[in-house]
């Protein structure tokens, strides 16, 4: 085999789907060029990593099967509890009992790539989903948790199709009918829970950047709206602007001439 070229190889495998790498191992497992014992380590490491991630997506599914005797399982989750300025979103998200998206996880632990490549798979299977913001000024007059159970309780009632049971990452939802499980740390343990993370996230974060465009000196773009040092020294220096929580700020943050105010 060392008439073949490494890149040739390298093709080669690229080109072939992972569950028939063994047949590419075989073929060249004689050939002793470092390169070429080099390249096959890298696939059985992706082949490895690519098994790896579908055990842990079957955990992923273990509350799912837990309720699979309810037909529409729904993911619920949000976003933006912590930030200094814009709204709070929720996601809400029905997968199909036959879902076979890996690498759905808390939207934190992944890349804004990853995020955006799951959206689109999530946005294009799910049997239904939603998102609801509420702003910043709903925040300010009935406080975080209650905006966001009325984001929640929005994105929920806003699916086209209703849900027979909800999963929530942490929390029981005031004036939901349906049964609902709290699960701890769920946008990590359970797939549903991990989708609705994720489509919020993207959402909110798209908002974010648009209002970057409108309010430059803040970061948005960047921070999203959390507490970063930029973000309060901009504070600081230029006051609040149209989208800020006024309760999430402090007294000694705002200047006594405020450029949006």
């Amino acid at each position: 085999m060392s008439n073949v070229k490494i890149a040739e190889i390298k093709n080669e495998f690229e080109n072939t789907k992972m569950e028939e790498y063994e047949k590419l191992f075989e073929k060249y497992s004689s050939d002793q060029r470092v390169g070429v014992i080099k390249l096959l380590d890298t696939y059985r490491k992706k082949r490895q990593a690519y098994h790896d991630e579908i055990a842990r997506m079957y955990r992923m599914f273990e509350f799912e099967r837990k309720y699979a005797d309810f037909e529409n399982i729904c993911g619920v989750d949000e976003v933006g509890r912590g930030p200094l300025a814009g709204p709070v979103c929720a996601g809400a998200v029905i997968l199909p009992k036959t879902c076979e998206i890996l690498y759905l996880n808390d939207s934190k632990q992944l890349s804004e790539k990853k995020r955006e490549e799951l959206y689109i798979r999530i946005t294009h299977e799910a049997i239904a989903y939603k998102t609801a913001f509420v702003s910043h000024e709903i925040i300010d007059e009935i406080n975080i948790l209650q905006a966001t159970y009325r984001a929640m309780q929005t994105a929920i009632g806003s699916l086209s199709v209703q849900p027979d049971v909800l999963l929530n990452d942490a929390v029981n939802i005031p004036q939901m009918k349906m049964k609902q499980v709290a699960i701890i740390k769920g946008d990590a343990r359970s797939a549903s829970i991990a989708a609705a993370s994720i489509i919020a996230k993207v959402e909110r974060d798209r908002l974010m950047e648009e209002f970057d465009e409108i309010y430059p000196e803040y970061g948005f773009a960047a921070n999203k709206g959390y507490g970063s040092k930029q973000h309060i020294e901009a504070i600081k220096e230029y006051g609040p602007c149209p989208i800020h929580r006024l309760t999430f700020l402090k007294e000694d943050w705002i200047p006594k001439k405020c450029k949006y105010q």
